[in-house]
């Protein structure tokens, strides 16, 4: 495993194995060209290495001319290629081989056939040392190819992150880092405040929790905060699509996150569904709801005592106490239903010192 900038990337191909395929696309090439001087046009920044082993493999008679085309800007295509240095003159009725390193959504090849439109060429081919045929466009014809490889991305042997990784002899694969994302259950009074506090710190997790970004959109009048509180001066529930877009905000704003504790939310089937739906829409998904375990008379005495402490009138009445618990019961049977469908629901005795439940929720996540 390398670390480049932020990105950790790990191994994908041996020098061995870009080696032979550098071999192989000089061979084909080769053969087709073997009786006359073809010209190969290397595009720069990333092809420099392909093209030097490439004419150290090619047998015959050639030349080499470069153009310089940029259109990545860290991991993604800005869609937008510039041409920086343009190809030489002295082309015309030759034959022209361009020697990319990799070729996959297809726009800066279509910057290169707009390049070669206007000129008369004898013949124009792509040669590619890397093809991702599976997000090409297929608007031209990609004559030679050294290895298809899937949309991942990669570095070394030319190519880049941020300018940080071409001289690399081997090619390395973004590493994408394992999240866990949790749903976190637990009756007033079980430590699930606490408990989430402990969890994000360990494994570097984001507890997102609906009260506090209520009253964080609420407070900074933001536009969701300004829908939300329009439907609560009404006595009107917020719609779920307020909430999840709020949710997909704090995930957003967290990309360095190792993943999620989702925490007041969901508290329906509807709304875990739409959870669901959000984390799909981003490759993530939920890989554990985990319930605090607790014996309510436990709980009711360390309410009350809790009660005394902050004033909090919800904590003082016994009656009221309960109530939330036959409300938290209604609620978290359902979504247990659906968890455990999944096979995702845990639920962990939530009583005892701080230490031991945090060791008991550790183990439920480090076996997941």
């Amino acid at each position: 495993m390398i670390q480049l900038h932020d990105k950790h990337f790990k191994p994908f191909l041996s020098e061995a194995q870009i080696l032979a395929a550098v071999k192989t696309v000089a061979e084909k090439v080769a053969a087709d060209y073997k009786n006359e001087t073809p010209i190969f046009v290397g595009v720069l920044n990333g092809s420099f290495m392909f093209v030097s082993d490439f004419l150290k493999a090619y047998p015959h008679p050639c030349e080499v001319s470069f153009v310089k085309l940029s259109s990545y800007q860290g991991l993604t295509s800005t869609g937008i290629v510039e041409t920086l240095l343009d190809v030489s003159e002295n082309i015309e009725g030759r034959s022209v081989i361009i020697l990319e390193d990799i070729i996959d959504t297809g726009r800066t090849l279509k910057e290169l056939v707009h390049l070669f439109s206007n000129t008369n060429v004898k013949e124009f081919k792509i040669a590619s040392l890397f093809y991702k045929s599976e997000i090409y466009n297929g608007e031209y014809a990609i004559d030679y190819w050294g290895i298809d490889i899937p949309n991942k991305f990669i570095v070394g042997y030319g190519l880049d992150y941020k300018e940080l990784g071409r001289n690399l002899r081997e090619v390395y694969q973004l590493n994408h880092k394992h999240m866990i994302n949790l749903v976190l259950f637990g009756k007033p009074g079980a430590g699930k405040g606490t408990q989430a506090e402990f969890l994000k710190e360990k494994y570097n997790l984001k507890h997102i929790s609906t009260g506090d970004l209520f009253r964080y959109n609420i407070t900074n009048d933001t536009e969701l905060g300004k829908l939300a509180k329009s439907y609560m001066d009404h006595g009107n529930l917020v719609p779920d699509e307020v909430t999840i877009k709020m949710l997909e905000d704090a995930v957003n704003t967290n990309p360095d996150a190792s993943g999620f504790i989702f925490d007041g939310f969901p508290r329906t089937t509807a709304q875990a569904d739409a959870l669901d739906s959000l984390l799909e829409s981003k490759e993530m998904k939920i890989d554990a709801t985990i319930a605090l375990d607790a014996n309510d008379e436990v709980l009711i005495q360390r309410l009350l005592e809790r009660g005394k402490l902050s004033g909090r009138t919800d904590d003082q009445d016994e009656s009221k106490i309960r109530n939330r618990f036959d409300e938290y019961n209604e609620k978290t049977a359902q979504l247990k239903e659906y968890y455990e469908t999944q096979g995702k629901f845990h639920s962990v005795n939530g009583i005892g010192d701080i230490d031991a439940v945090t060791r008991r929720l550790g183990k439920v996540i480090e076996e997941l």
